[in-house]
């Protein structure tokens, strides 16, 4: 009886803990489509192999994805006549990248397994391989999302933090997600891989303080007062590698953006971005659970949405 109890204790536990994403399941594909992991995880080592960027600008996709109306795939859909997308949207218009990166492996995935994967889910499980193959961590990607119908620009353009934000928008917009201030600290990491335009930190190296004048002066070489809007600089010291220097970056006042060190100006977060700092166990550990966490936002399961042929269209 006791032991009974004690199931049934823990059961409404493991409910409880999963009931933001009720339908996800790591095994979701198991039988219906048994060598997705492969095929997704070959698809991302070709294109990592041939610019390594893309891990980056994947991981990004699959961010700026989760924010608007939850990882439904939506950031993928081309514009139509009934709705305008998300890619021209502030946060994405001459930025979002990849896109035919998830085309190319959503291909190989229908080869295998017509009809049955959503691009939602290949996204998902793209975000993770990209920031493995870079030498970050890995975690299990829950299943089992289904893809929108329909995108929002406006959304897109409300939702998605920006990075002229200040510190207390970041907590408050992650927040609205369900995501902590940790979360927030932990997933901004992910700018430890990647570049970023001239025109989103101009400002920041011509104008602000809290910055290291040295690495100031590097990054004016490249971005000019006027012009070179499209000029990119890393954001971090390794840009191909995932590891905890973006951290370490920030406590030397080397944040390439404003929103970055935002994190680290003598608010709530400088205690944590020194952890991380110095500590890339507990970062890797902190990035792959909030990573978890952000792919169950409000994902659409069940009979909602559909399995897109093409990630672009709608069926």
């Amino acid at each position: 009886m006791a032991s009974m109890k004690l199931f049934l204790a823990l059961s409404v536990l493991s409910l409880l803990a999963f009931s933001g994403s009720a339908q996800l399941s790591p095994t979701f594909y198991q039988t219906s489509c048994p060598n997705l992991l492969t095929i997704v995880r070959n698809g991302m080592t070709q294109a990592v192999n041939r610019e390594a960027r893309l891990g980056a600008s994947i991981l990004r996709l699959f961010f700026h994805d989760c924010f608007v109306n939850g990882c439904d795939g939506s950031i993928l859909l081309d514009d139509t006549s009934t709705f305008t997308g998300e890619k021209n949207a502030a946060p994405n218009a001459n930025s979002a990248r990849g896109f035919e990166v998830i085309d190319t492996i959503k291909t190989s995935v229908e080869a295998a397994c017509r009809a049955t994967v959503s691009c939602a889910d290949i996204l998902a499980l793209a975000a993770r391989d990209g920031v493995v193959l870079l030498g970050g961590p890995s975690w299990t990607v829950p299943l089992g999302r289904r893809d929108a119908r329909t995108a929002s620009q406006s959304a897109a353009n409300s939702q998605i933090p920006s990075p002229f934000s200040n510190l207390a928008t970041l907590i408050s917009m992650f927040s609205a997600k369900g995501l902590s201030a940790t979360d927030m600290t932990a997933l901004s990491g992910g700018h430890t891989i990647g570049q970023a335009r001239c025109t989103l930190f101009r400002n920041r190296i011509y104008n602000e303080t809290n910055i290291d004048p040295n690495f100031a002066t590097t990054r004016r070489a490249n971005c000019p007062l006027s012009g070179g809007d499209n000029n990119l600089a890393p954001l971090d010291s390794t840009p191909t590698r995932f590891d905890n220097s973006y951290y370490s970056d920030l406590v030397a006042r080397r944040g390439l953006l404003h929103s970055d060190q935002e994190l680290f100006n003598g608010g709530s977060q400088d205690a944590l971005v020194r952890t991380y700092s110095g500590n890339s166990a507990t970062f890797n550990r902190d990035f792959a659970a909030a990573m978890v966490r952000m792919g169950n936002i409000s994902p659409l399961t069940g009979t909602n949405g559909e399995i897109r042929r093409n990630c672009r269209l709608p069926n």
